[in-house]
């Protein structure tokens, strides 16, 4: 919490920054529309041509296959919700306290859990669109940042004088009760 002192009450950060100049922005709407795009992309992709290449990789490399684009599938998920939502703020279909319950966090994660050998024998498609998801989710995960650090930052800040105190305190052994000067 912060102390809004012009108006002498508390206020609470959100969950996540809308409604500022950039969800209005040319670059937020590419974002969007790319995003979007890839989603379908994504879908079109698994459901057409990499159903059938997975058809005919080895049953080891089908099970990375398989687990690779879950992952996808999950990921792009969490960034279409994240693009949803906030363009859902900006236009004002949705308040911020709406969308802070939303959770929509853009999560990180490693590129692949599959070991490196595994991943190279996917089919290109479906690693050119885990590296196109990678790098939105990046981007994303930039733009949303400072939302972040200031949900940790709503926590008390510490009292940088009474750090020094404590350790003041612990390389007297403790005995230092008043680090004021006495006046007789």
């Amino acid at each position: 919490m912060v102390m809004d002192h012009m108006n002498n009450r508390d206020t609470k950060f959100s969950t996540v920054a809308f409604g500022d100049p950039f969800a209005m922005s040319r670059a937020f709407q590419a974002l969007f529309d790319e995003g979007m795009a890839l989603v379908e992309e994504a879908a079109a992709f698994l459901d057409g041509p990499g159903r059938e290449q997975s058809r005919f990789l080895p049953r080891i490399v089908a099970l990375t296959y398989s687990t690779e684009s879950m992952r996808l599938t999950t990921r792009l998920m969490q960034i279409a919700s994240w693009l949803l939502v906030y363009r859902a703020v900006s236009c004002g279909e949705m308040s911020m306290e709406e969308a802070a319950s939303q959770k929509c966090r853009i999560h990180h994660e490693p590129a692949s859990q599959s070991s490196p050998d595994m991943f190279e024998q996917l089919p290109p498609e479906l690693r050119q669109l885990i590296a196109r998801s990678l790098r939105l989710q990046k981007r994303i995960r930039h733009i949303d940042a400072p939302s972040s650090q200031r949900i940790e930052n709503d926590s008390p800040a510490e009292n940088p004088v009474a750090a020094q105190h404590d350790t003041l305190r612990s390389a007297f052994g403790g005995n230092v009760t008043s680090l004021r000067p006495e006046h007789s």
